[in-house]
Formats: C-alpha cells, sequence, structure tokens
C-alpha cells in the first residue's frame, strides 16, 4: 500500500490499521475507539486520573511518558529542530513538522461536517465542537463548561488571577500565553495581518478579523432581549450587562464597579494620576516600568 518497511511483523500488523482505518480497542468507559491496544492503555489515563510519570526537577507529574519528555525540554530550554526556511528552532520534530505547514499552506486536517480544513490536528478537533455542542470539561468554582481541557486550564487562571507570562521588556503579566505573544507585537511595530481589500495593517490577526466586519456590514450577533445586533461576540457580551446589571470590573483601591475593561482602566488612572505601572504588592503607581523595577526591590529585599 505504502511500501513502508518494520522490523518486526507485529509492527506492521498495527501499521496496517492506519490504512484499513479498524479500530478493535475500545474504551469501557466512553466507547472511545483505537487502532492500538497501546493507544487504548494511554486513553485510560485519562479516566483514571493516573499520574504515574514524575518530573525530577520541578516533581511534576504526567500521565504519559510522552508528555514527561516534552516537559523536560522546559528545564534544559534545548531546541534541536531548525526551520531550514525561517530559522526557527523547536524543542520538538513534531513542532517543527506543524511549523512547517505555515510555509507549505498545507491543511491535512479537514472538518467531515463542514469541510473546512485546518493546520492542526488540535484545531480541527477545537473546532469540531462548535457542531457538537459537547463541553465536557467543566469549572468546579463556577460551572463554566469548555469544549477543550486546555481552556479549562486557561480559565481557571481568572480564578487564582494567577498571570505565569511575563513580559521581558515592560514586565507586563498574562494569563495566557497567547495574550503575551499578542502583547509583544506592541513593542516589535510589526504589523504583518493584512486587510485585502484596503490594505491597512494589522499587529494582530483577532484585529483584522474585527476590522473585516467594518467592510461586509455583518453583525450576527443578536441581541434576545433588544434585538440589537453587534458584529462583534464580545461586544453582544458586554451589552447584555446593560440588562443584567452586572459589572463585573471593581476597582481594587475604591471598590466602585464598571460593565467594561475599559471604563475600570480609564477610572484607574484617577488613583495613579496617569502612572500606568502598578505595583501588584502594595498598589504604589509609577510613570516608568524602570521606575516600579527599582520600587519593587523594596519588597524583595534584592540588592542592586
Amino acid at each position: 500500500m505504502c511500501t513502508k518497511a518494520f522490523a518486526p511483523n507485529c509492527q506492521l500488523k498495527s501499521h496496517l490499521l492506519t490504512h484499513t482505518k479498524q479500530k478493535p480497542h475500545i474504551c469501557e468507559i466512553c466507547s472511545k475507539a483505537f487502532a492500538l491496544s497501546s493507544t487504548l492503555k494511554s486513553h485510560l489515563l485519562i479516566h483514571t486520573k493516573e499520574k504515574p510519570h514524575v518530573c525530577e526537577i520541578c516533581c511534576k507529574t504526567f500521565a504519559h511518558k510522552h508528555n514527561l519528555k516534552c516537559h523536560l525540554l522546559t528545564h534544559t530550554k534545548e531546541k534541536p529542530y531548525v526551520c531550514e526556511i525561517c530559522s526557527k528552532a523547536f524543542s520538538l520534530s513534531f513542532n517543527l513538522k506543524t511549523h512547517l505547514r505555515a510555509h507549505s499552506k498545507e491543511k491535512p486536517y479537514v472538518c467531515e461536517i463542514c469541510s473546512t480544513a485546518f493546520t492542526k490536528r488540535y484545531n480541527l478537533k477545537s473546532h469540531l465542537a462548535i457542531h457538537t455542542k459537547e463541553r465536557p470539561h467543566v469549572c468546579e468554582i463556577c460551572s463554566k463548561a469548555f469544549a477543550q481541557s486546555c481552556a479549562l486550564k486557561s480559565h481557571l487562571l481568572t480564578h487564582t488571577k494567577e498571570k505565569p507570562y511575563v513580559c521581558e521588556i515592560c514586565s507586563k503579566a498574562f494569563t495566557q500565553r497567547t495574550s503575551l505573544t499578542s502583547h509583544l507585537t506592541i513593542h516589535s511595530k510589526e504589523k504583518p495581518h493584512v486587510c485585502e481589500i484596503c490594505r491597512k495593517t494589522f499587529a494582530r490577526k483577532n484585529n483584522l478579523k474585527c476590522h473585516l466586519l467594518t467592510h461586509t456590514k455583518e453583525k450576527p450577533y443578536v441581541c434576545e432581549i433588544c434585538s440589537k445586533a453587534f458584529s462583534l461576540s464580545g461586544n453582544l457580551k458586554t451589552h447584555l450587562r446593560t440588562h443584567s446589571k452586572e459589572k463585573p470590573y471593581v476597582c481594587e483601591i475604591c471598590y466602585k464597579a464598571y460593565r467594561q475593561s475599559i471604563s475600570l482602566k480609564s477610572h484607574f488612572l484617577l488613583h495613579t494620576k496617569g502612572k500606568s505601572h502598578i505595583c501588584k504588592i502594595c498598589s504604589k503607581a509609577f510613570t516608568y516600568v524602570s521606575t516600579l523595577k527599582s520600587h519593587l526591590r523594596i519588597h524583595t529585599k534584592e540588592k542592586p
């Protein structure tokens, strides 16, 4: 079929299942089917919550040995796989393989329902939730449900207020890595996303997406209470607070509440007197990030 060669006969037998699409190994808990018994065995760890593989450096545990192997690279910082086209380096060969599709424009993962194609299998999996409406990952704190476990993981940070991704240039911290990546374009001044209609450029893909709606005039998000329509789901979400009277954005200094984050940000300047760099420990504000860094030594007892 494909002339691929194998040493042990059992490996050939397993490989042939990729051509026949046969999946004889069924999970007794969720009925998911697999081609290989080893894959089923690995899958079962999702149900048992067992994480037998432990990182000897930080003691973090993993369900699968491969995940531990990938995690160890975060300690070594090793990136042996380099793209021959743009010289970008990766820790894993799989990530390089996925990256190369950005150059080749290859999209091998196709939705069987609507034929939309994707570069990554993960993106196809995320997309399928649009059709199935399935959201199996539920937040134990607020009961909000998500289609993907990674989305739940990111959401949990909104409860813990943890912001592990920090900009090395201005020290601004973010809950998600994607937000930090998007933020970095502010410093680089790079605007790689171009509108094909008016040639206006944008630093972020999402901004281009929003801009395109100014050309189409499309407003697909409609308020069920007053029928007002919006171009963006975020704008509809904000609008709904005018009906619910919800004000989720609260000033940590005077506890005044607002419907929109931008309103809170504007209000905060009344306290900071235009000083936008805030100490997270004592809330003191500074005009320059360098001054904030110097101030932080008071708390950390670090000597310059």
